[in-house]
């Protein structure tokens, strides 16, 4: 049991049609810069001993120009000395759109259980959520869609509900067809009718 590497679990979503922000590990502050190709980026240093990333000054967002990213890439690897082994993961930067999460767990009578609510910093503050035992219907996807009280502002239209109900299933799929006790897709970024996944954790 233990945490899947990045690149492990992004490659993970590929496999499924999970869309996901491109992401990179980047061995030095050069790579980064030619990564970004001019466009904003994240770079976050990812660590199996610092599983909250933000809370632990491991992020650092919108970085543009190359003395941002170069002077941001030298202060993560300062403050990840403490979480050693580390990597610098770029990614593209989202910057805009609503954030949901999509996770799963293993209940001890149940079994399989996938969860949908509002992501992000309003995990813990609304608790909007929506639990189904996998493997999951499309009626069950579009059914905790409906059952979220913040519905209207995550699915604001038929071809976002329709994103996320797709996105549902493909995840449950993922759940149940490997070895994995637990996992996270947050935030999952909801912009211009479809989805990102910005950030993942996943155990097995």
């Amino acid at each position: 049991m233990g945490l899947i590497d990045y690149a492990d679990a992004y490659r993970m979503l590929q496999r499924y049609g999970i869309r996901s922000v491109e992401s990179r590990y980047v061995p030095n502050a050069k790579e980064a810069v030619s990564f970004s190709k001019g466009k904003p980026i994240v770079l976050k240093a990812i660590s199996q001993k610092a599983l909250h990333k933000s809370r632990s000054g491991l992020v650092a967002l919108n970085l543009s120009s190359d003395k941002e990213i170069t002077q941001s890439y030298n202060q993560l690897t300062r403050k990840a000395q403490q979480f050693r082994p580390y990597k610098i993961l770029a990614q593209r930067m989202v910057s805009r759109g609503t954030e949901i999460i999509i996770g799963g767990k293993i209940d001890s009578q149940f079994g399989k259980m996938i969860l949908l609510g509002l992501g992000g910093i309003y995990v813990e503050t609304f608790k909007d959520f929506a639990l189904r035992l996998c493997p999951i219907t499309k009626y069950d996807a579009e059914s905790m869609l409906r059952q979220l009280k913040s519905s209207a502002i995550v699915a604001p239209d038929k071809q976002t509900a329709s994103h996320i109900t797709e996105l549902l299933l493909k995840t449950s799929r993922m759940f149940m067809e490997n070895e994995i006790t637990e996992l996270d897709l947050n935030p999952v970024l909801i912009h211009d009718g479809t989805y990102d996944a910005v950030d993942l954790r996943i155990i097995k």
